[in-house]
């Protein structure tokens, strides 16, 4: 009876997500008031068979699909996201905000600096011209 809970839980957090906005595993599994289980979640959707739950809308932490490459699951997610007006490039969608932390979820403060990640040829270029100065 727990797991029917908890696995209603969490169908109920993917269902909220709202068409064209995303949220990784982990959000899901807190938004579902599991913190830290976002494999919970994963595993979850890696049994679904509803074609009507917005599976589609979680990805992994850093944005990416979690399908590999060129996979009939990762082409599908891709497209259902792009129908939905989500720009995904190479597997990772774009513009996405990190989900609140803790703190700003509670306090508002703004979270600490991220580094932006950059694609790893940028980095490379911009440390040789910086090593050049």
């Amino acid at each position: 009876m727990v797991q029917d809970d908890v696995t209603r839980r969490i169908l109920a957090a993917i269902r909220a997500i709202p068409r064209g906005e995303v949220a990784g595993y982990g959000e899901v599994a807190r938004r579902a008031g599991l913190p830290g289980r976002a494999r919970l979640v994963a595993r979850l959707l890696s049994g679904n068979d509803d074609p009507r739950l917005p599976w589609h809308r979680v990805l992994r932490s850093d944005g990416r699909i979690a399908f590999p490459e060129g996979s009939r699951g990762y082409r599908e997610q891709s497209q259902r996201l792009r129908a939905e007006g989500v720009r995904v490039e190479n597997g990772r969608v774009l513009g996405r905000r990190p989900a609140a932390t803790l703190d700003e979820q509670i306090w508002g403060a703004p979270a600490p600096e991220r580094a932006p990640s950059a694609k790893p040829e940028a980095a490379r270029r911009r440390a040789a011209r910086d090593k050049r100065s």
